[in-house]
C-alpha cells in the first residue's frame, strides 16, 4: 500500500493507494475505545488522586481531552503504554490560554459540563471543521442549570462562565450522548438531584465511567439521575478495544467467502453491541471466545467471517441512532450486498466532522456506484460492481477509512486523498490494513 503527497489548495496532504485484494485474515488488539478514553480522560482529570490508564486510545481525539485537562491543572505523565493523570480533586484552575479541542467535538462538549460549575472563564477553540459544528445542545441545558455560554452562531469560539448550578430535569431533544454527558458531568456539581430522560437510549460510557471514579447514579426506565456534590476518585484501568475502530475491519471481513478475523479484548458494551447484530444480519458469522466486566464495561474477544451471500438492510430510527458513527462504512460495502443498504433518520451525519451524507454520496459515484441521496439519508442498491476511483475524504477520519474497506473488491487501484484524516482516530489503520489484506 503506497502513500504520496498530493498538493491541494489549503495544504500538502497524502494520498494512499489502496490495492484490491484477495481475501481478509489475522488477529487485532484494537487500540482502545475513544469514548471511555474521552470520559477516563476527564474525570481522571477532575478525580482525587492518580489514575493509570493502559491502552488508551492511540488517536489524536482523546489526546485533546487530555490536554485540556493538563491545562486546568491535571498532571499528566506517559510511560510506555500507560497514561497516568493526576486529578485536582474537583478545582479546575484558569488555563492560561484557550482550551484547545483540535477535531474534537467530544472535548469540547462534554468537557463544557465539567467547567460550567467551576468559578473561571474558559474559551474553547478548535480547528476549522470543529467550529462550524453545533455547541447550542448543550448551551440549552447547561444554561437551564445556570451556566453563562457564548457562542459564535451557534458555533465555537465557546466561552464559558461557570458559577454555581442548580439540579434540572432534563429531556434530551436529540439522541446525543455527549448532551446527556455534558448534564451529568455538570449534575455531579450541581445543587440538587439532576435527571435526564432519553427517549433513544444513547450509549452508556459515562455512566459506567462515573460509576468507576466513585459516583453514584440511578436509572428509573428511562431517566437517569445524579445527586450533585459528589466527589470522584483516581482508579487503575485498563480501555477496552474500540468498537467503532473495529466496524471496518468487520465489514471487510464481509467482503470476501474465505475471510477470518479475530478481535481481542474488544469493548462489547451492550449500547454499541448493535453493530454485531447488523454484522450477523449482512452475513457474518460472529463467535465470542470469551468476555469478561472491567469497570462495568463489557470486555471480549470475537471471531468473525462470513457465511453465505453478503446481504442489504434496512437501517432508521433507534438503530441508525445507535450506528451513527458506522454507517459510513456499512454504506461503502452497500453496492457488494444482495440487495442494497437503505439508511434513513442520519440526519446527524451532516453535522459531523463533514456532511458524511454528501461525501458518501460523492465518493460511491466516483468508484461508478449507483446511489440516490436523501436529506437523512441514501438508497444504495446492491449487486454492483465498483471500480477504483479517487477518493475525496474531506479530511474526515471515518469517509477514509470507509472507502479503504470499500476499495478492497473494486477493479483496480483506489486512490484515497487526505488520508492522514485517519490519524484523528486510528493511526495504525493502513498498517494494519496491509498486514490483514491478502492479496
Amino acid at each position: 500500500m503506497a502513500s504520496t503527497m498530493h498538493d491541494t489548495s489549503s495544504a500538502a496532504s497524502i494520498t494512499q493507494v489502496v490495492r484490491p485484494a484477495r481475501s481478509f485474515r489475522g488477529s487485532l488488539m484494537l487500540p482502545g475505545d475513544k469514548s471511555i478514553s474521552h470520559r477516563y480522560a476527564m474525570l481522571a482529570g477532575f478525580a482525587e488522586g492518580t489514575s493509570r490508564l493502559s491502552n488508551f486510545s492511540t488517536g489524536a481525539d482523546p489526546h485533546s481531552s487530555l490536554g485540556c485537562m493538563a491545562a486546568m491543572g491535571a498532571k499528566v505523565e506517559t510511560a510506555g503504554k500507560v497514561i497516568s493523570v493526576t486529578g485536582t480533586g474537583g478545582v479546575l484552575a484558569q488555563p492560561k490560554g484557550d482550551l484547545d479541542c483540535g477535531n474534537s467535538g467530544s472535548t469540547m462538549r462534554m468537557l463544557a459540563g465539567l467547567v460550567a460549575a467551576q468559578g473561571e472563564v474558559y474559551r474553547f477553540v478548535g480547528d476549522e471543521s470543529l467550529t462550524v459544528r453545533p455547541m447550542e445542545r448543550i448551551r440549552g441545558p447547561l444554561e437551564k442549570m445556570g451556566a453563562r455560554i457564548e457562542l459564535t452562531d451557534g458555533h465555537a469560539p465557546m466561552i464559558i462562565r461557570g458559577g454555581e448550578l442548580k439540579a434540572i430535569d432534563f429531556e434530551t431533544p436529540i439522541a446525543s450522548a455527549q448532551v446527556k454527558t455534558a448534564v451529568l458531568f455538570a449534575g455531579l456539581q450541581a445543587k440538587g438531584t439532576t435527571s435526564i430522560a432519553e427517549k433513544i437510549r444513547t450509549r452508556d460510557h459515562s455512566e459506567h465511567a462515573l460509576r468507576a471514579f466513585g459516583a453514584t447514579l440511578t436509572r428509573e426506565n428511562d431517566r437517569l439521575s445524579i445527586v450533585g456534590g459528589q466527589s470522584l476518585h483516581a482508579i487503575d484501568a485498563t480501555v477496552p478495544g474500540d468498537m467503532s475502530s473495529a466496524a471496518f475491519f468487520l465489514c471487510a471481513a464481509l467482503l470476501f467467502e474465505d475471510s477470518n478475523v479475530v478481535l481481542d479484548a474488544l469493548g462489547m458494551n451492550p449500547t454499541r453491541a448493535s453493530l454485531l447484530d447488523v454484522i450477523t444480519g449482512m452475513g457474518g458469522k460472529i463467535k465470542v471466545l470469551n468476555v469478561e466486566e472491567q469497570h462495568g464495561e463489557m470486555v471480549g474477544t470475537i471471531q468473525v467471517n462470513r457465511s453465505g451471500k453478503l446481504k442489504g438492510m434496512d437501517i432508521s430510527g433507534a438503530l441508525a441512532a445507535q450506528l451513527i458513527d458506522e454507517l459510513p462504512v456499512i454504506a461503502a460495502i452497500a453496492p457488494y450486498t444482495e440487495n442494497g443498504v437503505k439508511i434513513r433518520d442520519a440526519k446527524e451525519l451532516r453535522v459531523k466532522e463533514s456532511d458524511r451524507i454528501a461525501l458518501v454520496v460523492k465518493n460511491l459515484r466516483a468508484m461508478g456506484a449507483e446511489v440516490t441521496e436523501h436529506e437523512d439519508g441514501m438508497d444504495i442498491p446492491g449487486g454492483q460492481t465498483l471500480r477504483g476511483g479517487v477518493i475525496d475524504s474531506g479530511l474526515d477520519h471515518r469517509i477514509t477509512m470507509a472507502f479503504s474497506i470499500a476499495a478492497l473488491r473494486a477493479e483496480g487501484e483506489t486512490e484515497i486523498r487526505g488520508a492522514e484524516a485517519a490519524s484523528v482516530s486510528f493511526p495504525e489503520f493502513f498498517t494494519w490494513l496491509d498486514e490483514l489484506a491478502i492479496r
